[in-house]
């Protein structure tokens, strides 16, 4: 596993790749990160894409696989996405060197591509033992290639202004709680004849006040604005905010999170750029039937939603 320290100091040295802050410590003001190109695009371009590899994200609906270095384990994590999604997402709204923000970082997975992408990255989560598997996570993918630095801190996501200056975020970059979807009893169908321990299980993150994942979608919506609200500034002006959700059903009624997300930002000053589908019936193991032979529910587990915003570009009057 990577050094990790407990910080006290005003600025983070460069060659602390990543930090585990103790509930108790006081904050670090500010993470040694430059963000900087090292690229030699032309400034106006958005990412470093060949016009080939630009023509193959124009796709509205996205597939990927996972790799041996993705965490599959639930009893790890409950919710992971794959590298390549990261990848996909990081090499499409940033430069080499510039800087990749996840509010929720969790595994750590947007931090190895990062690494893998040679962009400085910070994340952030609640939960010591997830900060402990991103720094495992990252002393093992050695990249020579990477000249960034990609860092892991143990903190509440609306405190994350306190460490990253304004205006030097590229893209904000996440797959958050979803709400309570994950806070009850796992009953699926198809998870009856698996021999993987989820049927009748918990799998949310933690009971801590403090986790998105125990809110109901009002009071979610609510939280996730005023954690958005706060990153705005943080992030440059035409910068990305991609956010991965799911929609959720809670008691025969469809729980749209992506809608109350989209909503919410918008009110919050973001101003939304796509909708992209993740197809994901290429890594979805069996299949139960959901309300047959009486009431069609689609598979929630077949799909996702990346919620693709930006800030807007100032004017003369801001």
């Amino acid at each position: 596993m990577a050094d990790s320290i407990t910080v006290e100091e005003e600025t983070v040295s460069k060659r602390l790749p990543t930090i585990i802050l103790e509930e108790d410590s006081p904050y670090a003001k500010k993470l040694w990160v430059n963000p900087t190109r090292t690229c030699d695009c032309k400034p106006t371009h958005i990412n470093c894409m060949t016009a080939k590899e630009w023509l193959k994200s124009q796709l509205g609906v996205w597939q990927f696989f996972y790799e041996k270095r993705d965490v599959r384990n639930k009893k790890i994590h409950p919710a992971t996405f794959p590298i390549a999604l990261a990848k996909k997402v990081i090499e499409l709204f940033t430069h080499s060197g510039e800087l990749v923000l996840d509010p929720f970082v969790g595994s750590g997975t947007t931090l190895v591509a990062a690494s893998d992408l040679n962009r400085n990255a910070a994340g952030f989560d609640l939960q010591k033992e997830y900060i402990q598997l991103c720094a495992k996570r990252l002393a093992e993918n050695t990249n020579m290639f990477n000249h960034a630095n990609q860092i892991a801190v143990q903190d509440n996501a609306i405190n994350i202004p306190l460490y990253i200056e304004k205006e030097s975020v590229s893209l904000i970059w996440t797959s958050p709680p979803y709400a309570n979807l994950l806070n009850r009893k796992r009953k699926n169908k198809s998870r009856r004849n698996r021999k993987n321990e989820q049927l009748g299980k918990i799998e949310q993150y933690s009971q801590d006040e403090r986790d998105l994942g125990t809110l109901d979608l009002k009071d979610y919506s609510r939280a996730m604005g005023d954690i958005y609200e706060r990153l705005l500034p943080l992030l440059r002006p035409k910068g990305h905010c991609v956010i991965n959700v799911p929609d959720m059903w809670w008691e025969n009624q469809r729980i749209t999170i992506h809608v109350s997300l989209i909503e919410e930002l918008r009110r919050r000053g973001y101003e939304l750029r796509n909708v992209i589908i993740w197809d994901r019936m290429n890594i979805v193991n069996q299949i139960g039937i959901f309300g047959w032979p009486s009431n069609y529910i689609t598979m929630g587990v077949t799909f996702e939603y990346l919620l693709d915003f930006w800030r807007p570009a100032r004017t003369d009057n801001r």
